[in-house]
């Protein structure tokens, strides 16, 4: 049960859709309007960690297509947002996330959670700043 449910749920979820779905094709329209124009910070488990300043997200975006070079078939699950809060024109948004794909032939679940920020720009949540944290691998 997500904490702190909210009508707004389903939109902040499509935020991260967009960025997931990217993620997944590598298509640089799928990054359309997944991001706040300025002020995006992301911190990754890939270097240089963080991504922050003008130019974050291409430069993440370019540091993303080499950190899963190899990587086949990369597939994102959502589960329940764990916490949902909107304050204003701001919110928060808590996502356990499974990724599955094939790498160097070998298949693989990377289990994490994902912590989204997300601001409302003319009218549509965009995410200003997103932090990974993988939890459990499993490869075989």
């Amino acid at each position: 049960m997500s904490l702190h449910p909210t009508e707004e749920t389903p939109a902040l979820l499509a935020a991260a859709r967009r960025v997931a779905r990217f993620m997944e094709t590598l298509a640089d329209e799928g990054l359309a309007g997944a991001f706040a124009p300025t002020d995006v910070v992301i911190v990754e488990n890939f270097p240089p960690f963080v991504f922050a300043g003008p130019g974050a997200v291409e430069r993440w975006a370019a540091a993303f297509r080499l950190h899963v070079h190899g990587v086949h078939g990369l597939r994102h699950a959502f589960e329940e947002p764990f916490e949902a809060v909107v304050s204003g024109e701001r919110a928060y948004l808590s996502l356990p996330t499974t990724w599955t794909g094939v790498e160097q032939g070998r298949a693989f679940t990377e289990r994490g959670g994902w912590a989204f920020a997300l601001v409302r720009v003319d009218g549509a949540w965009r995410v200003c700043g997103y932090g990974w944290a993988p939890t459990a691998r499993v490869e075989g």
